[in-house]
């Protein structure tokens, strides 16, 4: 039987994990928008750049969920720490991408 300190200890970092995969995708968003702003600003720019990360977010969040399920079932807290660090890196470069587009 565990003591209730551990299981408080426990869902602390669940929390913290969980804030910090919100945040990371929040940072991948970011990479798309200022890579949109960097190309043009137009709205087209914006539209396009929100759907491929709304597009990436669901093709790769299939893909880590099935990761999940078979590799760490119910620990829903790193699977969304996988998908937002996999968002923010695709973000960044997506961001640094735009200086190569003439």
């Amino acid at each position: 039987m565990e003591k209730p300190g551990v299981i408080a200890v426990a869902d602390t970092a669940r929390h913290h994990r969980i804030w910090l995969g919100v945040i990371l995708l929040g940072v991948g968003l970011l990479g798309h928008l200022l890579a949109a702003q960097g190309i043009g600003g137009s709205a087209v720019d914006y539209t396009h750049h929100i759907l491929g990360f709304f597009f990436l977010s669901i093709v790769s969040g299939a893909l880590i969920a099935g990761l999940g399920w078979r590799f760490w079932r119910g620990r829903h807290d790193i699977t969304l720490l996988i998908l937002g660090a996999l968002q923010a890196l695709l973000g960044l470069v997506i961001y640094v991408e735009r200086f190569r587009i003439s």
